[in-house]
């Protein structure tokens, strides 16, 4: 067959996004987190020497729910631009995932079933007869294990042959039902399979152009097969689905004994009601000290070797303005290899590690009480965890929450979570001068002005979110590739824009300094530095830091013209410095992805909002340091 598009189905947290990448390259992180898909990814590949075109879609447990990224899912495989689609599916939910596929199988799509995670089925001693689902569905079959790339070449192999899947057969009243929705619908023509319609119409879907007298027919076949069975044919269908999922699962599975060890006894530690909190506060600290350590020490060692460069570099090129520009991006350059590597690594490799063995969720599961406090859905966790590698993905996450409100105010929230650049500007400022308590000390001081904020916006936007419902995923040993692609792909936005930004503005700003125009930007900005206490040569590094958060701290650096910023701040302007970065408005690449899913008038109120934290909160710092 002529395959030109492949679509990845599945449900969250089932190796699409580790799929997606083994197929494309590394273009997408993957977690051991569901629902941290929430877009559409896009990546070519090839398949018999021909280009094809492979799409990740979010992940989803139905075709008929409401989620929002499920509904992206459904009206992508329902535009008629999807060739074959590759149902990802975890071995060890077999049962479970069946339910999809069935579903998939109605949409008459041409089909193959990969199998994932066979390692984890076979350590929970679930044994399947591939051949015989093959001959059940009636579409290939494959066992992967996509972390470790085992089985990928046969999926290749596969997709010519990908063929529709055998539809499922409803009891005889609720065929006779289709059948007599199908024939009313004969008129109406959506490019979807009939059948297909047929079935979506009798689950109460909206259907467009229906005549009336259809509409009319349709509506009395739901009610008939409501009153013959006693609940809603939605129901009914799902039920059916369900049970015919259960009896292919038996027919082609064998359960046995599963291989107990350490990640099945852990959670009775990691999540108990009372020490799964101190466990959770023992890791954040552990996080904080080795990102600390290593960062430090890798900062001794590259900074005076650098530093001896950029003398080297002065002194050739003399005192003139060109000459400061060159020495301002030598600054530059060596401010990203010697203040932020040393302490981003190192951040987003045990952020990784953290996603990839399956704890973040349990720290989500842990924190749904403090999200119900302040009165939002416990998904909102999963936005709220994404800030701490970037507000971007974050603020995209929020499209999993169903209500309007709830997606404002999470949105609002989690661009105050102190994200990787932040996170620079906290280590290298006062985790570098103050110690890794102190840093700490930032963060719980963050989490708890979320919280009041959370709690306040709570006052003016009142409602209550549903209950948390998230899978927990098991433990799994983090694959090196996968990991170390995750931490390339984070720290690639730093490479490929902050970095080369970041010497741009170095020489821009040793430019400005050279023709002595720094003094009159710097007093532009003091109608913040002044009631904050900080001297007037933070201004522009905070302008900068609207670009990327760590920009602020590297043009400190380049602001005071030492790397030994305790010389020129007291400790006192190091905490309010670093608080009013973690709070005030976020940067441009976030403002825009706050556009695109609020609007421009609630980003503007995020904007304001977020700035005017930061300014109340470093504010009560200075009170109280005068007070000290």
């Amino acid at each position: 067959m002529n395959v030109r598009r492949i679509a990845l189905v599945g449900q969250p947290n089932s190796g699409k996004s580790t799929l997606f990448n083994a197929l494309v390259g590394w273009r997408a992180v993957a977690s051991n987190f569901p629902g941290t898909t929430v877009e559409i990814l896009r990546g070519g590949s090839h398949m018999a020497g021909q280009p094809v075109e492979v799409v990740d879609l979010p992940g989803t447990y139905s075709l008929s729910s409401g989620d929002r990224a499920e509904e992206v899912t459904r009206a992508f495989l329902t535009s008629g631009e999807v060739d074959a689609v590759v149902h990802a599916i975890d071995a060890s939910l077999l049962s479970r995932s069946l339910e999809l596929t069935l579903e998939l199988a109605e949409l008459a799509i041409p089909m193959v079933l990969c199998l994932n995670m066979m390692d984890e089925a076979r350590r929970k001693g679930v044994a399947v007869d591939q051949e015989k689902l093959a001959q059940l569905l009636g579409v290939p079959v494959v066992a992967t294990v996509a972390t470790r790339g085992v089985g990928l070449p046969a999926l290749l192999a596969a997709l010519p042959n990908a063929r529709p899947a055998n539809p499922p057969r409803y009891s005889a009243d609720v065929e006779q039902a289709l059948t007599t929705v199908e024939n009313a619908l004969a008129s109406v023509h959506t490019g979807l399979p009939p059948r297909y319609m047929a079935i979506q119409a009798l689950a109460g879907a909206p259907l467009p152009d229906v005549p009336p007298a259809a509409t009319a027919q349709v509506h009395a076949v739901r009610e008939a097969l409501a009153r013959t069975r006693g609940e809603d044919p939605a129901l009914v269908l799902a039920d059916e689905r369900h049970a015919q999922a259960v009896r292919t699962f038996e027919a082609v599975a064998q359960v046995t004994h599963a291989h107990l060890d350490w990640r099945d006894q852990a959670d009775s530690v990691l999540m108990h009601r009372y020490l799964g909190y101190p466990i959770l506060g023992l890791v954040l600290f552990a996080l904080f000290w080795i990102v600390f350590q290593v960062g430090s020490t890798l900062e001794r060692l590259l900074r005076e070797p650098l530093s001896g460069l950029t003398e080297a570099l002065a002194g050739a090129v003399g005192p003139g303005a060109w000459g400061q520009v060159a020495v301002g991006a030598m600054e530059g350059l060596w401010a990203g290899l010697a203040l932020v590597l040393p302490y981003l690594v190192p951040f987003l490799l045990l952020l990784a590690l953290l996603e990839d063995v399956g704890y973040l969720p349990r720290a989500a599961f842990l924190l749904d009480g403090l999200m119900h406090r302040m009165g939002l859905h416990g998904k909102s966790v999963i936005p709220f965890l994404l800030g701490y590698g970037c507000s971007v993905p974050a603020v995209l996450a929020t499209r999993i929450l169903e209500d309007d409100r709830d997606r404002l105010v999470t949105a609002a929230l989690a661009v105050m979570v102190p994200c990787a650049g932040r996170a620079i500007v906290v280590f290298g400022l006062v985790g570098r001068f103050m110690g890794p308590l102190v840093a700490l000390g930032l963060y719980l001081l963050n989490a708890a002005v979320i919280a009041v904020s959370g709690t306040l916006l709570r006052r003016f936007l009142p409602g209550m979110g549903p209950g948390l419902i998230l899978e927990i995923p098991p433990y799994r040993r983090p694959g090196g590739r996968t990991t170390l692609g995750k931490v390339w792909l984070r720290l690639r936005d730093f490479v490929a824009v902050a970095w080369p930004l970041l010497v741009g503005t170095s020489a821009v700003f040793a430019l400005a300094e050279a023709l002595g125009w720094a003094g009159g930007l710097n007093a532009g900005v003091r109608f913040l530095t002044w009631p904050l206490g900080l001297p007037p040569e933070a201004g522009v590094p905070l302008v900068f830091g609207l670009l990327r958060k760590e920009l602020s701290l590297v043009m400190l650096t380049q602001a005071f013209g030492t790397a030994d910023l305790s010389a020129v701040l007291a400790p006192g302007q190091m905490v309010i410095f670093t608080v009013f970065v973690l709070f005030y408005m976020p940067c441009v690449a976030t403002l825009a992805a706050l556009g695109r899913e609020l609007g421009p008038r609630r980003t503007g109120l995020v904007f304001l909002g977020t700035t005017g934290v930061a300014l109340l909160v470093g504010l009560l710092l200075r009170g109280l340091a005068s007070l000290a």
